[in-house]
């Protein structure tokens, strides 16, 4: 392990140079990215160099014993060889965790997309509370949360709404919301008191930028429409809602919160390039072939992640068997948990593959 730890540690000496290199420093875009690199590596090497140092102490004491004759010296440098050795197995556990490979869209935003499915009103409504659920954690972690496109339900609740999520690390912890979430409840809208189940589908997309997808301008339509609802006295009198088609995808973005046309437009480009993004993704999995299948899924929209029993009080995650209250997941901060079960299982299994 030292060798390559002394790679990692001598790679980041000369990303260090190169962030302090004046043509990098004028390309603001590399520099960003050389900078994020960096942070993100910072950690992992501390952990390194304090591995290396405890094996330089062990070596550096080891030969120092073979030449001491005094007994008080010689016990001294024992107790530091056992410290030393002591430590060792803790930081390579640590270092085995950092080593593993990340998602490389781990530190983008996202983009989430909440769609009513089978339910009717019912379904709306728990999108809703769905969108709630993650507004709480969002807000719990100074997450900024700006709604994208919204088309509420009839009887409450969203039949789909889009927002954009901005803060540190987003996507490495909302992407496991990904997939179908049911609800079990009597609906506000039964009036005999039977239990319903309604489901509604999460997509969360990695926000990708024009370096990440290149659009040709001329493979898009534009259309613009009135907005309808709130918005202030131009709604419904100009054409500040935007819906543009990438044509050879038959991708259909729109946006309508935003007050002039022109922030739309920017929306519905956030979004295109997000789910071309997410196409480009699927793709390249696709090409893999039949890799392991991971204990937390594919994060499909199609594959049902999540059971909230509200007469049980009870939330299952199927994907780990985690349980947890319904009251505490989709009405208190209870989400935290389940997110951290399904990452210490992706963890675990990672570092299985790895060692």
């Amino acid at each position: 392990m030292r060798d390559k730890l002394e790679k990692l540690i001598a790679a980041y000496a000369e990303l260090e140079k190169k962030l302090s290199d004046p043509s990098v420093v004028a390309d603001q875009k590399e520099y960003m990215r050389l900078a994020k690199e960096h942070a993100h590596q910072a950690e992992l090497i501390a952990k390194a160099r304090e591995y290396i140092g405890a094996l330089d102490d062990i070596e550096v004491a080891k030969e120092m014993l073979a030449e001491e004759s005094d007994a008080d010296a010689k016990a001294m440098l024992q107790e530091d060889i056992a410290a030393n050795e002591a430590k060792l197995p803790g930081l390579e556990d640590e270092i085995k965790i950092m080593l593993i490979p990340g998602d490389p869209n781990d530190e983008k935003n996202t983009i989430v997309e909440i769609r009513a499915g089978v339910g009717g009103d019912e379904a709306a409504i728990f999108a809703g509370d769905l969108y709630k659920m993650y507004q709480r954690f969002c807000d719990s972690r100074k997450w900024k949360v700006e709604v994208l496109d919204a088309s509420p339900g009839e009887q409450g609740g969203f039949k789909t709404v889009e927002f954009k999520v901005t803060g540190d690390k987003v996507y490495s912890i909302m992407k496991y919301e990904s997939g179908v979430h049911r609800v079990q409840r009597v609906p506000k809208t039964e009036s005999q008191g039977r239990i319903q189940t309604s489901t509604a589908t999460v997509a969360v997309l990695p926000e990708a930028d024009e370096i990440d997808i290149q659009i040709d301008p001329g493979d898009l339509r534009i259309d613009t429409y009135c907005a309808s609802g709130p918005g202030g006295q131009c709604v419904n009198t100009t054409y500040s809602a935007v819906r543009i088609t990438h044509l050879p995808t038959n991708t259909v973005v729109q946006s309508q919160e935003q007050r002039s046309q022109i922030q739309n437009r920017e929306v519905c480009m956030q979004m295109l390039r997000a789910r071309l993004y997410e196409m480009e993704l699927e793709k390249q999995q696709a090409e893999m072939g039949a890799e392991r299948q991971s204990q937390i899924g594919h994060g499909a929209r199609s594959e049902k992640i999540r059971t909230y029993n509200q007469p049980q009080d009870r939330v299952t995650d199927h994907r780990i068997g985690f349980n947890s209250t319904y009251n505490g997941v989709l009405l208190g901060d209870g989400l935290e948990h389940v997110i951290e079960a399904l990452a210490a299982a992706d963890r675990a299994e990672k570092l299985a593959q790895t060692v």
